[in-house]
């Protein structure tokens, strides 16, 4: 079952499975320190969290695991205000009274924390740095580089994958058009970003780059392990088959909704945020689309919405949810643990490689 590829030598893993991102409370430290101590490399989705708070979080993992982990962090421009709250909000009129909630009041900005994150990883010697949305800073790759700790890089096209490498990562991820939740493309302005799909992208980047490159999005199982190394992947990141896990974070209705799905469910939409993300379909994305309306600058968009989620969240109602999730829905399994999950991917690569 073994299949050591240069990503494990590179990160010290055993599989060459990575478990993705997931923010929004969905990677606890259990599920973290879960997939780390079954082979994989954990991720801990810091995008949301204070520096406090993440640094909790790590050292919560380090109590469960001795093995390799990544903490992943945005690096994203952040939109202080944006004129069109009220007009946006007043859109939502439906949602505020369906939920039995008011509308909140304020300018709805965000602290950007990402270099005090950034600092609390370097403090914590956490093994792996994990970006989305952009690239670290010179001075942040270098120190990373001086700490021995390795850096992974979300792209979505050729030309970020080469900025990558040219900036200093270590591993890059290619994250095709069939994955679930953000996008991970740099620049997005007033478009849904880069949206190759992940059998197109993966060989392509694989040819343009001399790093390690990790393929994501719409990979299940196996099959989808063994696919992506023939096509130039050294390994796989899975984040909608870890959503069911024991060990996640993923609250009841958002898991049921996983079930209902199909492989036509979902749609990329800057609904819920502001940046594109793939997610399945329910009442919120349906009134963005059918009313065409422009959502708010990131992260506006997403302290606007975060109410109602909160709130829909709370009640269990699954139209409300930014339930992110990628192409292959059909194959998440309940009651699974995060090892039994890797077991599974691992046995039937091998059946399929070794064949």
């Amino acid at each position: 079952m073994i299949l050591y590829t240069e990503l494990c030598k590179e990160l010290g893993i055993k599989y060459p499975i990575i478990q993705a991102p997931m923010a929004g409370g969905i990677t606890t430290p259990e599920l973290v320190a879960a997939v780390s101590n079954a082979g994989g490399l954990g991720v801990l989705a810091a995008g949301y969290l204070t520096p406090e708070v993440m640094r909790m979080e790590i050292r919560n993992i380090k109590q469960l695991t001795e093995r390799p982990f990544a903490v992943n962090i945005f690096k994203a421009e952040l939109a202080e205000t944006d004129s069109r709250t009220a007009e946006v909000q007043g859109k939502y009129a439906s949602f505020y009274e369906a939920l039995a909630i008011h509308p909140g009041t304020g300018d709805f900005s965000s602290a950007d924390y990402s270099k005090e994150q950034f600092q609390v990883l370097m403090e914590e010697e956490v093994p792996v740095v994990s970006t989305t949305f952009g690239l670290l800073s010179q001075e942040e790759y270098t120190a990373a580089k001086r700490n021995n700790q390795k850096v992974i890089t979300m792209i979505t096209n050729i030309n970020e994958a080469k900025q990558a490498e040219k900036a200093g990562a270590d591993i890059i991820v290619a994250q095709g058009s069939d994955a679930g939740g953000h996008r991970g493309t740099f620049q997005v302005a007033d478009t849904d970003g880069s949206l190759v799909g992940t059998m197109s992208l993966v060989p392509q980047v694989a040819d343009a780059v001399e790093l390690p490159v990790v393929a994501a999005g719409g990979i299940m199982d196996g099959r989808g392990l063994a696919a992506s190394m023939v096509l130039g992947a050294a390994g796989v990141q899975l984040g909608t088959r870890f959503l069911h896990a024991a060990e996640s974070g993923t609250d009841e209705a958002y898991k049921q909704a996983l079930l209902e799905a199909d492989e036509d469910s979902t749609t990329i939409t800057k609904s819920f945020s502001g940046r594109p993300a793939r997610a399945v379909k329910n009442e919120f994305t349906k009134l963005h689309s059918e009313n065409n309306i422009k959502p708010l600058k990131y992260p506006v968009q997403n302290n606007v919405t975060g109410e109602i989620r909160k709130a829909a969240k709370k009640q269990g109602n699954k139209e409300y949810l930014s339930l992110w999730s990628g192409q292959g829905i059909r194959m998440v399994k309940e009651g699974q643990s995060a090892e039994e999950i890797i077991k599974d991917i691992m046995e039937q690569a091998a059946r399929i490689i070794y064949r």
